[in-house]
């Protein structure tokens, strides 16, 4: 377990983001059908405009899951827990299947525009007890992981996989 949530704690996600969980399912995060996301790799925001695949291993048909994308990285209030931008969140998710293919979009997918400094941007997967409806979110600002999955009783996470990104420059796109 050390080993899976090592880079979510050096990356900061584990205290910052989320707590410490116990990794259950293999999440994959493919980007323009060849890009994996990887812990604390960096990827252009031109790169990361079009939302990515996403592969759930380890569940059944049986299980279902919720996943949520955020960067914790947005200048906000004071209190680093409600500093969350909320860029997607996909429901119903069939276990070992594409959440492009299957799952309820909750709030659609907004390409990540980091303005300043290096942003992270959490993918994280929660499993559900059972196919339901979330209380979706007012805002996407201000948003609080934990709060969502308290609310929505989704527990701890079961997978998370972030990558950093940071404003592209007008030589960087060409």
């Amino acid at each position: 377990m050390a080993r899976t949530v090592e880079p979510l704690i050096v990356g900061r996600v584990i205290g910052e983001v989320l707590d410490c969980f116990n990794p259950s399912v293999k999440l994959n995060v493919i980007y323009n059908a060849n890009k994996q996301v990887c812990n604390g790799h960096e990827f252009y925001p031109s790169a990361v405009v079009a939302k990515p695949r996403v592969e759930v291993q380890g569940g059944d048909m049986r299980s279902f899951f919720t996943l949520i994308m955020t960067d914790p990285d947005v200048p906000g209030p004071s209190d680093p827990y409600l500093r969350e931008h909320l860029h997607w969140i996909v429901s119903n998710i069939p276990g070992t299947t594409d959440a492009s293919f299957a799952g309820k979009e909750v709030v659609s997918y907004e390409n990540p525009r980091p303005n300043i400094g290096i942003h992270r941007y959490v993918f994280v997967l929660f499993k559900q007890m059972k196919r339901q409806t979330l209380i979706t979110p007012e805002s996407r600002d201000n948003f609080n992981t934990r709060r969502f999955a308290e609310e929505n009783e989704l527990g701890l996470p079961v997978a998370a996989v972030y990558f950093n990104a940071q404003r592209e420059t007008a030589a960087r796109r060409r």
